[in-house]
């Protein structure tokens, strides 16, 4: 007989694993070793290693994009305690994360540099909402840093995943709609932005 208590027990569990540790995991993408994965960028290349630590969240997959240029790029689907390595050319970006809203950061990217970039979860009113956040310079020493990247592993694109971005156009644009320009309506200060000098 399953008792009150036994569905106590049963609601604990789910809100820690919710709020806490937990791995995520995407079908579409491709889980690799880090011994396969080239995160130092080719000449006029830069390297911008998405990570997200946090399990908080973790049933939820945020999808990041590049938004420099007339077309918008699929950069790739970031799981709790995953990360991922995006090559691009050196210059300005803006960048865009994905989950029940929308949130961007603007970039200043150097050549033959990696750069590092936490995927941030945080509350939204159905399901995680995710932000971008800069690592600085001074934080690329830290004692947080070593556990931000040691604590994620590499994946990496497939068919699959570059299917899902296509076939979520729509939805993936009406949010970048929505909540673009009320990023712009921050103040500058409140605008994420990942400096040229903020590399290693």
């Amino acid at each position: 007989m399953v008792t009150k208590n036994f569905f106590k027990r049963l609601i604990l569990i789910i809100s820690i694993l919710s709020l806490t540790g937990c791995a995520g995991s995407n079908k579409y993408m491709k889980e690799v070793s880090g011994e396969a994965i080239k995160t130092t960028p080719n000449k006029e290349e830069v390297s911008v290693i998405f990570m997200r630590p946090s399990g908080f969240g973790f049933a939820i997959s945020s999808s990041v994009f590049d938004l420099t240029g007339d077309t918008d790029t699929f950069v790739g689907i970031v799981s709790a305690k995953k990360k991922i390595v995006y090559k691009t050319k050196p210059g300005e970006h803006m960048f865009m994360v994905i989950g029940e809203s929308a949130d961007f950061m603007k970039a200043d990217l150097r050549g033959e540099k990696i750069y590092y970039v936490l995927v941030t979860p945080r509350m939204g009113v159905w399901k995680a909402r995710f932000s971008l956040q800069p690592v600085s310079r001074s934080e690329l020493s830290s004692a947080d840093f070593n556990d931000w990247v040691n604590s994620c592993t590499y994946t990496e694109n497939t068919d699959d995943s570059y299917t899902w971005a296509k076939d979520n156009a729509p939805s993936i644009q009406s949010k970048k709609s929505e909540y673009l320009p009320e990023w712009y309506k921050k103040s500058e200060s409140d605008r994420p932005f990942l400096k040229a000098e903020d590399a290693l």
